[in-house]
């Protein structure tokens, strides 16, 4: 039985933004909309209009929110899950807490007094909204454009939805990402006596690649804490990026990831950026389960999906493939989010010291009814058993 506070995120927090617009609306602030993009001074003031102009919705959103979301909603026991991140002290932020807490999530932000509150500003006309109403893209500065699992394209920092670049190509979707505060966490918010305590209660650790690009100091601490007290510490590759120009930073936290999730792309990423000279998945998820590691209370496991196809995961010097639940193509809605889904699913099950079968079947169940909403949402309870 999982208690509170077991699992800790800690990662970059984007407010997903999503409204349906008029052709005004567009020129005013001169939005093409075979465009994904991230902000300009110009566009700042959109969000406010868009939030007191059109009904919107708002999504929680991260990748490692996502995730802890996610876990909360499938183990159901509130206050179950932590997470810390960085903010503004605006609006926005108050949206963005009051969505978290609304998911059951302890979220412990650290509010920052210039920058305001990373957001995501999804641009919709025309046709169904519900079809590609939100997208997260944490802690970006360029996009990037390389294919990665689960049907979405890469943006430094995060991922957009395939599905949501290819409405914006067809002319009905606009992306527009101003990420602020995401990028502003300090390790002096974590050492504070009332959050480092949130620490010291969990026993489950998740933090997404992207981090690194932000708190690698927070990283280390959360790390060596969880060494130190025969905790599980766990990352996510993330993004192409991260293996191929964070590497160092990357390299000196592995040794303590017991877990390390990631896709096929990020992982042959990962094996050509340290010199493999193979692309195939299984082997690589073998020799990333081997990386040295700084203690030996636990074994590393790693998991890699590849969208349709098996999920890959490596132990004890052995690999096993799981099958994931397909989809009808006309059932898929939105891809974005599913990575995130997948390592929430796997956790919820995971920190009930459930056998690696069903942390996979979680993850994958999650994964599915991410895939079939729009953006990283679910309803009102699981259906898992």
């Amino acid at each position: 039985m999982a208690s509170e506070g077991i699992l800790l995120g800690t990662g970059n927090p984007l407010l997903d933004i999503s409204a349906v617009v008029d052709d005004d609306f567009l020129q005013k602030y001169d939005i093409k909309l075979n465009n994904a993009i991230l902000a300009e001074d110009k566009h700042i003031p959109m969000y406010d209009e868009m939030a007191s102009k059109y009904t919107v919705e708002f999504i929680a959103g991260g990748a490692t929110q996502n995730s802890i979301r996610v876990a909360q909603w499938m183990l159901q026991i509130p206050g179950a899950t932590s997470y810390m991140g960085c903010i503004g002290k605006d609006k926005f932020g108050e949206e963005m807490k009051k969505n978290s807490m609304k998911a059951g999530v302890n979220v412990h932000y650290y509010e920052d007094e210039a920058a305001p509150t990373g957001t995501c500003a999804v641009c919709v006309v025309g046709g169904e909204r519900s079809a590609f109403c939100s997208v997260s893209i944490p802690h970006a500065e360029h996009l990037w454009g390389v294919p990665v699992g689960f049907g979405s394209i890469c943006a430094k920092g995060g991922a957009l939805s395939l599905h949501k670049v290819l409405m914006a190509l067809l002319g009905v979707l606009s992306l527009i990402a101003n990420l602020s505060a995401a990028n502003c966490y300090k390790s002096e918010h974590l050492k504070r006596p009332e959050n480092w305590a949130l620490v010291e209660k969990a026993k489950y650790f998740y933090i997404a690649g992207f981090f690194l690009t932000v708190s690698p100091e927070s990283i280390m601490l959360v790390a060596e804490h969880a060494a130190a007290n025969n905790k599980i510490f766990m990352m996510n590759l993330s993004a192409p990026f991260i293996c191929e120009f964070f590497k160092d930073v990357q390299e000196n936290v592995l040794p303590y990831m017991d877990y390390v999730f990631g896709n096929e792309t990020e992982a042959r990423t990962f094996a050509k950026v340290h010199g493999w000279e193979t692309e195939n998945v299984e082997e690589i998820a073998l020799k990333i389960s081997q990386w040295p590691k700084a203690s030996g209370a636990h074994k590393r496991i790693t998991v890699i999906t590849q969208g349709a196809d098996p999920v890959v995961v490596a132990e004890d010097g052995k690999v096993k493939l799981f099958p994931v639940i397909l989809l009808p193509k006309e059932k898929l809605v939105d891809t974005n989010g599913a990575g995130d889904a997948f390592v929430g699913g796997f956790l919820s099950q995971l920190v009930q010291e459930k056998p690696i079968e069903d942390c996979v079947r979680a993850g994958c169940y999650a994964a599915n009814v991410i895939i079939q909403r729009s953006g990283c949402t679910y309803p009102e309870k699981p259906d898992f058993s």
